[in-house]
C-alpha cells in the first residue's frame, strides 16, 4: 500500500506515523509513506498556497492550483491512485471504509487547513471526502494519520496475528467483547470462569454473546 499524504505542514505528520505498528510496516515495506509539502507547488517567489475567499468572509482557502499540480505530479510519478481530502464535512470515517480503502494499491491524502480547499478540486480532483468526526481540528495532518494507521493494520503480514484485526470493534458491525489477562483474580475481581475453562467452542460462543450485548447496551444503532 503506498500512501501519498500532500500537506502544508508536513512536520506534523512525522510523529504519529513514525512509531509502532505503522514504522514496522513501513521497514518491512509492506506500506510506504510519501508526504508531499504543498508549498513546493506553491505560487511566485513566496511559494504562496491559499488566498482570501472570493465573496468575503473570514480565513483564507487553499488555492486550487498548487493542489492540482502536486495531484498530477503525484499521479504522473507514482501511479493514478484516488485521492481522498479529509474534511469535517465528508462522510464518516468506517471500519468498511477502512477495509475498502485497504485494497487500493495507493491512496493520495489531502491535508486540509485554513476555511478548506477550493471548491474545485473537490469537484473535479477528489474521489473520497472523508470525516473521523463532528469536530474540526486545526488541519488534516492528524485525520491523514488516522487513515493511514487504520488501513495500514489491515495490510495482510502488518500484524502478526491476522486474526486480531478481524476480531477487532466494527468488523462485523459489532463492538468487541470484554477482554481479561492475568491474574485471574485481583482485589476479588474475578475473570468469568469460561475463559479459563479451555473450551474453545464454549469460549467463542461467549465471546460472540458478550460482543452482542456489549453493542445493543452502547450502540445499538449499529444492528440497525
Amino acid at each position: 500500500m503506498n500512501f501519498h499524504i500532500v500537506s502544508a505542514v508536513p512536520e506534523l505528520l512525522e510523529s504519529p506515523l513514525g512509531h509502532s505498528i505503522v514504522k514496522r510496516a513501513v521497514k518491512n515495506e509492506l506500506v510506504s509513506i510519501h508526504i508531499h509539502d504543498l508549498r513546493n507547488f506553491g505560487i511566485g517567489a513566496n511559494k504562496q498556497i491559499d488566498d482570501y475567499q472570493f465573496g468575503g468572509g473570514a480565513g483564507m482557502v487553499m488555492m486550487v492550483e498548487p493542489l492540482d499540480k502536486c495531484i498530477s505530479y503525484i499521479k504522473d510519478s507514482f501511479g493514478d491512485h484516488p485521492v481522498a481530502y479529509m474534511t469535517p464535512d465528508g462522510d464518516r470515517y468506517t471500519q468498511s471504509m477502512a477495509n475498502k480503502l485497504s485494497l487500493e494499491s495507493g491512496l493520495i491524502i489531502i491535508c486540509g487547513h485554513y476555511k478548506g480547499i477550493d471548491q474545485r478540486v473537490r469537484d473535479h480532483l477528489v474521489d473520497y471526502e472523508i470525516s473521523i468526526g463532528d469536530y474540526v481540528l486545526s488541519g488534516g495532518e492528524i485525520a491523514a494519520s488516522v487513515l493511514v494507521d487504520s488501513i495500514s493494520r489491515l495490510i495482510p503480514g502488518v500484524i502478526n496475528d491476522a486474526s486480531s484485526a478481524l476480531t477487532d470493534s466494527f468488523q462485523d458491525d459489532l463492538l468487541a467483547p470484554p477482554v481479561f489477562t492475568r491474574p485471574a483474580s485481583y482485589n476479588n475481581w474475578e475473570v468469568p470462569d469460561i475463559l479459563l475453562s479451555g473450551h474453545d467452542a464454549k469460549i467463542l460462543e461467549w465471546r460472540e454473546q458478550m460482543a452482542l450485548e456489549h453493542t445493543k447496551k452502547r450502540r445499538p444503532d449499529l444492528l440497525k
